[in-house]
């Protein structure tokens, strides 16, 4: 975990996932919540997240058939009105980042 992105469109857009990696070890939805409970608001404000669902079809050597999909949290922090959605990416790993508006602990 490498510290907060300078990137806006990281993990907000489906083009720009947040790679946790983890699915050929069956660890890819460990490595979501790992990451994700490793978040806090901005200002070290408790967040809470639900799973949306999947989407977005891509092409990944890491998947079954050679495809993966994102999956789709909506996040809340405490003591801020408005939710936010993240893209996250089980197939493939990359350094990872907190977005914008988020640190880690």
């Amino acid at each position: 975990m490498a510290g907060i992105t300078t990137d806006s469109s990281y993990g907000y857009t489906q083009k720009n996932p947040i790679k946790v990696g983890g699915v050929n070890h069956d660890r890819g939805p460990l490595n979501e919540h790992t990451y994700l409970r490793n978040l806090s608001g901005a200002n070290g404000e408790a967040i809470s997240y639900w799973r949306l669902g999947s989407c977005c079809n891509f092409k990944t050597p890491n998947g079954i058939f050679g495809g993966g999909l994102l999956d789709i949290y909506r996040v809340a922090r405490a003591g801020v009105q408005d939710t936010v959605v993240l893209y996250i990416n089980m197939y493939d790993a990359d350094t990872v980042w907190a977005p914008i508006g988020f640190q880690f602990k």
